[in-house]
């Protein structure tokens, strides 16, 4: 396979830190438990009408995560752009990729920092500051289209970076909302690897 051409994605707005607790508008709450149960099913896919077929499992890694440490240049604290990824070990069968980013520190009500799908599939990774060509971004959980840089503060840190191997294309619009593109996402996976980073103040 080879990788796909990338774009810049769009801007970044600055935001101030949020915290683990109460970092969510209350328009949030409904979404936030429908998000809980798609990242439970995640990964589920359905064989034709039988029961569900666990997913196969892929390797993701970074050139960047050096001891599965995040870079500052890709937080708050830092550049705020997205950190290089690669992947492999899909289905043969995977129409297209979709990556998710969030805390793994808060697995029941997850905070969303990124979210990209229709990633081509012969696409094998995500450049530095960059946005595979064709791939959309649905809304994170700071409502925004775009990466929502981790801003540890206080103490250590853990963030998951999730690519998923999907059976279709997701018929979803860039900007879509967070809430379809999960349940999207968990409809049509059949492969899913997954790195986690520590995030420092």
């Amino acid at each position: 396979m080879t990788s796909g051409q990338h774009r810049t994605p769009g801007g970044r707005p600055r935001r101030q830190p949020h915290k683990t607790a109460g970092r969510r508008p209350s328009r949030w709450a409904a979404a936030v438990l429908a998000l809980a149960a798609a990242l439970t099913v995640a990964g589920c896919g359905q064989a034709g009408q039988g029961a569900p077929v666990a997913p196969r499992t892929m390797f993701v890694g970074s050139e960047a995560f050096e001891q599965n440490i995040l870079p500052q240049t890709y937080t708050c604290h830092g550049d705020r752009i997205n950190p290089p990824l690669d992947w492999s070990g899909a289905p043969a069968d995977t129409k297209s990729f979709a990556l998710v980013v969030d805390d793994s520190s808060a697995p029941i009500t997850p905070y969303i920092y990124w979210l990209v799908f229709d990633i081509q599939p012969d696409t094998t990774d995500i450049q530095e500051g960059g946005l595979p060509t064709g791939a959309r971004q649905a809304l994170n959980s700071a409502d925004t289209a775009t990466y929502d840089a981790p801003c540890p503060t206080g103490h250590s840190h853990g963030y998951r970076f999730t690519v998923y191997a999907l059976n279709r294309q997701l018929t979803l619009p860039n900007g879509a909302p967070l809430r379809a593109a999960w349940t999207e996402i968990a409809n049509a996976t059949i492969g899913r690897g997954r790195i986690v980073v520590t995030g420092n103040p």
